[in-house]
């Protein structure tokens, strides 16, 4: 580094935003995340003996991802590269490599590579890292903010060990803040401001567990602010309230949060809970999900889990599908609503769900016995001499428009797969099933009686 690349360097640190600037550099000035680097944990002995092996940092914005890769730079003896995976190609990685490769091969020096929004990388570029973290030529450190499960290589994930970042919590927000208001070095301390502890309290209650986006509030609140009489620049509850126009909705439609925010919607629609259904809608429309996904999870939730104990409300969710397709926002969030409350109210059973996959079991175990002859198709010309459709009684012929006949392959007679509630309209269904069973066993005993008395 010349003396122009210093100068460069400096000139940024202290332009750097105040997150940016607040950023600890030793493992002491961590703050949170001490289910992972609590002084007993496996993660702060690997830092403090500098034996890091390739690991990935998984967690939701601001939960120090980067800070944990920036405390290693600043603790480990290896040589420290890092490159963001939104705008690195594959000339980045090769001239990491071949750096990492010199380092390792003349000087016996390890390099750790952190790569951020490492989900960023397509299949093809996280394979070319596979080889050299095996190997050992780089020490991988990933970031990202998606389930490293679904958007990490599984082969590069096996060779990591995955550490999850939860969201600060709100005690941890406010030390973070009350910090930054008083270092002179690298936050706020030279502006003479003081933080209400009530406004203390609602930014890190707003932040949701995001340091930065606390830290940003704070930076701007302080900047933006005129000092009163006293010569201080005081930082009160309505001055932090102007700093956050907008409450951010936690919701990335990409992200875990948009399958939690999903999640509790169906869960809530599946308990018959119609307000909680309704609040999770109105979370989802608010943060622009797109209304054909949320039409289609009503329509799974009215089949899968009110299913026939009320059969009209998968005719309600697909007519609200169509309609909201056709009307768009916003008034599609009426339709939406309707229907939505409607499954919320339904009666429940997933009764034809259970059916379905039960059968579906029986079918994957190789129970595929050939279908009963009378119930083949008869229709080709050859069929009847095969015995195709020979016996078949045709329901409608006989009272009840029921026929007594055997349905399932005789390998699998008698096995019940749709076991129908006592809920809404399938209590209507199982007397049904039970008039069915009762007509059986009457025209089977007729039956008999007819074949005894034939001469």
């Amino acid at each position: 580094m010349d003396l122009f690349d210093y100068m460069k360097e400096q000139a940024l640190q202290k332009e750097a935003p105040l997150a940016s600037r607040m950023r600890p550099t030793t493992l002491e000035e961590v703050v949170g995340q001490q289910h992972i680097i609590g002084k007993d944990k496996l993660l702060y002995r690997a830092i403090a003996a500098d034996k890091l092996s390739s690991v990935i940092f998984y967690g939701p914005p601001g939960t120090g991802k980067t800070t944990l890769a920036k405390v290693i730079a600043n603790t480990t003896r290896a040589e420290f590269m890092q490159i963001n995976a939104t705008s690195a190609g594959k000339k980045d990685m090769e001239d990491v490599i071949r750096q990492a490769g010199d380092n390792l091969g003349m000087y016996g020096k390890k390099t750790i590579l952190f790569i951020d929004e490492i989900h960023r990388f397509n299949k093809g570029q996280q394979d070319y890292l596979l080889p050299y973290v095996e190997d050992g030529t780089v020490a991988l450190i990933g970031a990202t903010t998606e389930n490293p499960y679904f958007e990490v290589n599984g082969a590069l994930l096996s060779r990591s060990i995955l550490f999850e970042l939860k969201p600060l919590s709100g005690q941890d927000i406010k030390t973070l803040l009350f910090r930054a208001v008083t270092d002179a070095e690298k936050g706020m301390g030279a502006y003479r401001a003081v933080l209400a502890d009530d406004a203390a309290e609602f930014l890190a209650d707003i932040a949701n567990g995001d340091a930065r986006a606390a830290l940003t509030a704070l930076e701007l609140g302080i900047l933006t602010t005129e000092r009163s009489a006293d010569g201080l620049i005081h930082i009160t509850l309505a001055v932090a309230s102007e700093c956050i126009q907008k409450r951010a909705v936690r919701y990335d439609k990409n992200g875990d949060n948009h399958y939690d925010t999903v999640s509790a919607f169906i869960k809530s629609m599946r308990g018959s809970d119609p307000d909680a259904a309704v609040y999770y809608l109105a979370r989802m429309l608010y943060a622009g999900e797109d209304i054909k996904f949320i039409a289609r999870r009503i329509m799974i939730c009215a089949s899968e889990d009110v299913g026939n104990a009320d059969p009209q409300a998968l005719q309600v969710a697909v007519a609200a599908s169509l309609a909201a397709e056709r009307l768009g926002m916003p008034e599609a969030q009426i339709v939406l609503s309707q229907a939505a409350t409607y499954v919320a109210c339904a009666p429940k059973s997933n009764a034809a769900c259970e059916a379905v996959f039960q059968a579906s079991a029986a079918v994957s175990s190789g129970q595929t016995p050939p279908v009963p002859a009378h119930l083949q198709d008869a229709h080709y010309s050859s069929s009847a001499k095969l015995g195709h459709g020979v016996g078949y009684k045709y329901a409608h012929a006989y009272p009840h428009h029921y026929a007594a006949q055997q349905y399932l392959p005789d390998a699998l007679a008698g096995s019940v797969f749709y076991r129908p509630t006592e809920n809404g309209y399938e209590k209507t269904i199982r007397d049904y099933l039970e008039d069915v069973a009762r007509w059986r066993e009457e025209q089977l005993r007729e039956e008999n009686q007819l074949q005894e008395e034939e001469p």
